[in-house]
């Protein structure tokens, strides 16, 4: 009777697989420079044999089944494979001890990191502030309460369970944090992203005030047009005083948000937007030049078309008083222009956002125009609109089309692709329907549009993965290619879900009617955002960002640091026989590998970072995203400290041509205050030690500081 079933650590029962043992072989044997992938197979059927001798009616644990492959390794004396299949034990069963330290069971086989995460902000917790909840758990609770909508329609919820269910736990796709944090809870606030008016009276700026109160403590981000109020020095006709103009306010806003901790879980982020017209956008532009202020906003100046045609005729535009509708100066439009790329080069404040580009795409334009976006920029929306985000893991989607363990390959997985598209859709209009809105004006914008926005993380592994380089005319392509099935998927499937269940009540007089569709569930399919902790869980790249270091050190915990190494590139160093872990700690020093001669330079070529990666192929990417993105594309453009003010102007201008909706740079260095340091913090186990690339718990890519990757 042959063994079928091997007990897992837990107490799971799983099936017994020649294959995984194999595998597992086959790395050892890597590991020494030998690499033979014939000699694993015929090695993993001999450990099977004897498993089958040994445990003929009983059921063998994974410590049983290890303890053969070592036996049998030695046998053949396969001494330093032996040692190094040692190493990964222990290595492993180290990781195992770390998460039971830090209280989260093992169940997922998630990273150390991704665990410290779960259980800090994730995980459910009794009064005493337990933990009480498993990641499987998490995503079972998650998966029940967003299913459960299925009912309403008269659909197979459980069914839908069981989908949503699997696709998470096995992180082929996640929600935005505030569904993964609420769902199922009594607090129920699943969005991430929230734009509130702000209108030109003091009624007006203290409800936005208190509004957004209201959304930061239950977990989301807010974004604000201040265009609309008059400018500083104009005239208060109630008091006979003068205004104090819109940033001002804006600091209400920002003491406000510094005095909330989101959820009791996250830092409040906010986003503010003024229009390029407006009389105050000198101040405006320059206002984060000053240490510590506005510090819970993102800044993004809103420029128009008609700008930016002066800019480029070096000519005079007019500043427009919001209140009287007329001119009240007219300045040189270059000179706006330079101010705000050198101050972007400066503080990393202001973005742009392309107002005109993305109001003649915005599909419910017979409403209103969109004046301002959530903090991080990829969620352009009407004032009281909200955004329920989720996001596929692109490295989830590429499967081996080679059973040579020695040589394997990979390529895209387009039908996986497609389905986890078609499941995503469904999973996020249900969140609109389960959510829990902070405001009644929230649910009524929002279940009149039922915006969402399904995007991508994992892009960076993917390309590793088949071996292309991010900064490659190939890697554009692809990431067009992608996001163009996504897009057209996701667009079918809400199409089809309104068959059943509507389209969504503004569909009338929309772009989709326009552009004869018969109806549409969702006003927008499709945004990329930033991911954040959400990659960090799924153990991927941020969003479409590339690596931010080969290898870096984690801030795992408070005490807790350990060298985290792309997994990718761990196997092609053991593959190509460079492996080493002194040039694993050399790496660290800085991140990228772009230097080091003795690794292979095709390998070199691939594993490319961030800082690596000129300016213009971060605006090309992100642009290669948008052409097929119904929202708007999150993507960091990452500069080198010795960036110049020109590199920032080359971006701005290209990112206008290329048709983004928005973009933001950052020159390293350019806050005090960020997530990722590199070459300046020494290891606290070893301050003799040069200076490594350090990285915080939750930051996963892209924008270095602490309000970028907030919302997602």
């Amino acid at each position: 009777m042959h063994v079928t079933k091997v007990r897992k650590r837990d107490g799971r029962i799983e099936p017994f697989s020649v294959t995984k043992i194999a595998s597992a072989i086959h790395k050892a044997i890597e590991a020494t420079k030998t690499p033979d992938g014939e000699l694993a197979q015929s090695l993993a059927e001999e450990v099977a044999s004897i498993v089958n001798k040994r445990f003929e009616n009983v059921i063998p644990s994974v410590e049983n089944v290890q303890d053969i492959v070592e036996e049998t390794l030695m046998r053949h004396h396969l001494s330093a494979a032996a040692k190094a299949y040692i190493l990964y034990r222990q290595h492993h069963a180290e990781l195992r001890a770390t998460k039971r330290l830090i209280g989260v069971p093992d169940e997922l086989k998630l990273g150390i990191n991704a665990a410290a995460v779960l259980e800090r902000r994730y995980l459910l917790k009794n009064e005493d502030g337990k933990t009480i909840e498993t990641p499987s758990q998490l995503f079972r609770r998650v998966a029940r309460a967003i299913a459960e909508v299925d009912e309403r329609y008269n659909d197979d919820a459980k069914k839908s369970e069981e989908i949503f269910y699997e696709m998470m736990s096995n992180l082929e796709f996640l929600p935005n944090t505030p569904t993964l944090m609420n769902a199922g809870t009594s607090l129920g606030q699943l969005s991430a992203c929230f734009v509130l008016p702000v209108e030109d009276s003091l009624q007006s700026i203290f409800k936005a005030v208190g509004d957004m109160a209201a959304i930061e403590q239950s977990g989301g981000g807010t974004g604000f047009s201040f265009s609309r109020l008059r400018p500083k020095g104009d005239m208060v006709h109630i008091t006979r005083g003068v205004a104090s103009g819109p940033v001002s306010f804006m600091r209400i806003f920002d003491v406000t948000t510094e005095t909330i901790k989101q959820g009791g879980k996250r830092r409040g982020a906010n986003m503010g937007v003024l229009r390029v017209d407006h009389p105050d956008i000198v101040e405006f532009i320059s206002a984060k030049a000053r240490e510590n202020f506005l510090s819970n906003f993102n800044l993004s100046v809103a420029v128009t078309d008609k700008f930016m045609h002066a800019v480029e005729k070096d000519a005079e535009y007019d500043l427009i008083n919001p209140r009287t509708g007329q001119a009240v100066k007219s300045i040189r439009a270059r000179n706006v222009w330079d101010m705000i790329i050198t101050y972007a080069w400066r503080t990393g404040d202001p973005g742009l956002i392309f107002i005109d580009e993305i109001n003649r795409l915005n599909p419910t334009r017979h409403t209103g125009e969109i004046e301002s976006t959530n903090p991080c920029g990829e969620q352009p929306l009407h004032p009281y609109d909200s955004c329920n985000l989720g996001s596929i893991n692109l490295a989830k989607m590429v499967r081996k089309t080679s059973i040579d363990l020695s040589d394997e390959k990979y390529d895209i997985w387009w039908e996986k692709l497609r389905v986890t598209v078609h499941n995503s859709v469904h999973f996020l209009d249900n969140v609109i329907d389960a959510n829990k809105y902070p405001l009644q004006e929230i649910e009524n914008i929002t279940k009149t549009n039922r915006r969402i926005g399904l995007g991508v993380m994992g892009f960076a592994d993917m390309l590793l993965m088949l071996g292309i380089p991010y900064d490659s005319d190939d890697a554009i392509k692809l990431g067009e290619k992608i996001m163009k099935l996504i897009n057209e998927e996701a667009h079918h499937t809400s199409s089809a879900i309104a068959e059943k269940r509507g389209s969504f009540p503004n569909f009338r007089g929309s772009n989709w009617e326009k552009q004869g569709y018969e109806q549409m569930r969702n006003a927008t399919c499709t945004t990329v955002a930033p991911t954040g902790t959400i990659s960090i869980i799924a153990g991927c790249s941020s969003g479409i960002e590339p690596l931010f270091a080969v290898t870096f050190i984690r801030n795992v915990m408070e005490g807790t640091q350990l060298l985290e190494i792309n997994r990718e590139f761990e196997a092609s160093a053991h593959k190509n026989g460079f492996y080493s872990a002194e040039l694993m700690q050399e790496i660290a020093r800085n991140g990228s590998i772009k230097k080091i001669k003795n690794i292979p330079e095709n390998i070199r070529r691939l594993f490319v970072t961030a800082l690596d990666i000129e300016p213009d192929v971060h605006v090309r990417m992100q642009a290669a995203f948008q052409k097929h993105t119904d929202n708007a594309v999150s993507k960091t453009i990452n500069l080198p400290n010795d960036a110049t003010v020109d590199d920032v102007r080359r971006a701005y201008g290209l990112a206008y041509k290329l048709k983004c909706k928005g973009i933001t740079v950052y020159r390293y260095g350019s806050k005090r205050e960020q997530v990722l340091y590199i070459g300046e913090v020494e290891r606290k186990d070893r301050p003799e030690a040069a200076p490594f690339v350090t990285a915080e718990a939750e930051y996963a890519g892209g924008c270095p500081t602490p309000l970028c990757p907030s919302p997602a």
